[in-house]
């Protein structure tokens, strides 16, 4: 079985290829890549990503306008029949803003970019994008964000605790975020929104390759299925 894949690229993505190649050099097969104009998603998509960068300049809040760009009504009903979604970064902004994942993302704590690989621990591996994983294990992924704070009220923190929705979570406070919380699953398990860059580790020459696992994951499941 092929692996579809597609990227969506927004006015202001800068990480849409290096979702890109990461895709390509796990799977084998290079994504399909839709703007996002475009009305309509590619047909039998397996897997839809949504990069990292600066959507529309992060006017508003960010997020908030791409959320809002025509692809995305075809990103929901896609997610909606069980296509698995990746945001990273601007991607989890997107998927927050769009509805498909709780919470939001807020300016860092201390107001800064922050730009440098974190440790992380990988709170759930019974999902499609983690299985590759153990729970409890210690990763270093990298991250580049201003608004990577993670908020949401206290319910929703707790029920996405309960029902085992959080991914990821930092190993030490990085920009603020409620819970150290890096990374979300929807209540179906087939959208997941990260702050930090998994596709910026595929590659030893880069500094590393625990992100590899996520998208061996992804694509194991989709295979064989």
């Amino acid at each position: 079985m092929s692996f579809r894949a597609t990227v969506v690229t927004f006015p202001g993505s800068n990480c849409d290829r290096d979702m890109a190649v990461a895709i390509e050099r796990i799977s084998g097969t290079a994504p399909l890549r839709v703007w996002h104009a475009d009305a309509e998603l590619p047909d039998r998509l397996d897997f839809i990503a949504l990069p990292g960068g600066f959507s529309y300049g992060d006017y508003l809040r960010s997020g908030a306008m791409a959320a809002n760009s025509p692809i995305m009504q075809s990103v929901k009903a896609a997610a909606d029949r069980g296509v698995p979604v990746l945001g990273i970064c601007n991607g989890f902004q997107v998927l927050t803003e769009a509805g498909l994942l709780p919470g939001a993302l807020l300016r860092n704590a201390g107001q800064n970019f922050i730009c440098r690989t974190v440790a992380l621990t990988v709170e759930n591996s019974q999902s499609l994008f983690t299985s590759g994983y153990d729970t409890g294990q210690a990763i270093a992924i990298p991250v580049a964000h201003h608004d990577g704070n993670y908020y949401a009220d206290d319910a929703t923190l707790d029920r996405l605790e309960g029902e085992g929705r959080v991914a990821f979570r930092y190993a030490e406070s990085v920009n603020g975020s409620a819970r150290d919380i890096a990374g979300v699953l929807n209540d179906a398990g087939n959208v997941l929104g990260m702050m930090p860059h998994p596709e910026r580790a595929v590659d030893k020459a880069h500094g590393g390759t625990d992100g590899a696992a996520l998208f061996e994951s992804v694509v194991k499941a989709l295979v064989e299925a």
